[in-house]
C-alpha cells in the first residue's frame, strides 16, 4: 500500500479498524493526524486496543520516546472524570428540570426570545 494508507487502516483511533485495532493516532481533520491520547474519540471496535508499541518490539534508542509519551504526552493519571473540571460538572443543575422534560424546560426558558 502506498501513501500512508497502512497508518490510516491500522492506527487511526477514530476510524473503523481494518484490520488492526490500534489506538496510536487520532484524525484531527482531512489528512491530519496526531498521537492518540486516552479519552480521544475512538471507534468502538478499537476500545481497549494498544496505544504504543511494546518496548521490547522497538530498538532501545526509541525507548526515551515511549517514556516521553507515557510521562508527558498521555499520562494515565488524571483520567478519572472527577479530575477534569468540565467532566466534574456532569449532572449539576439536574434539579432545575427534575419534574420537567428537558425539551420543555428549554422551550420555557426561550419563551419571549426575539
Amino acid at each position: 500500500m502506498a501513501g500512508g494508507r497502512p497508518a490510516v487502516l491500522h492506527c487511526v483511533a477514530n476510524r473503523p479498524p481494518n484490520p488492526g485495532p490500534y489506538l496510536m493516532l487520532g484524525e484531527t481533520g482531512p489528512n491530519r493526524r496526531r498521537l492518540y491520547r486516552p479519552g480521544d474519540p475512538a471507534d468502538e471496535a478499537r476500545r481497549g486496543a494498544k496505544t504504543t508499541p511494546a518496548r521490547s518490539a522497538i530498538p532501545p534508542r526509541y525507548h526515551p520516546l515511549l517514556d516521553w509519551y507515557e510521562r508527558d504526552y498521555a499520562p494515565r493519571r488524571g483520567l478519572k472524570p472527577e479530575a477534569d473540571p468540565l467532566l466534574a460538572l456532569r449532572g449539576s443543575g439536574r434539579e432545575l428540570w427534575a419534574d420537567e422534560h428537558a425539551d420543555q424546560y428549554v422551550r420555557r426558558l426561550r419563551e419571549g426570545w426575539q
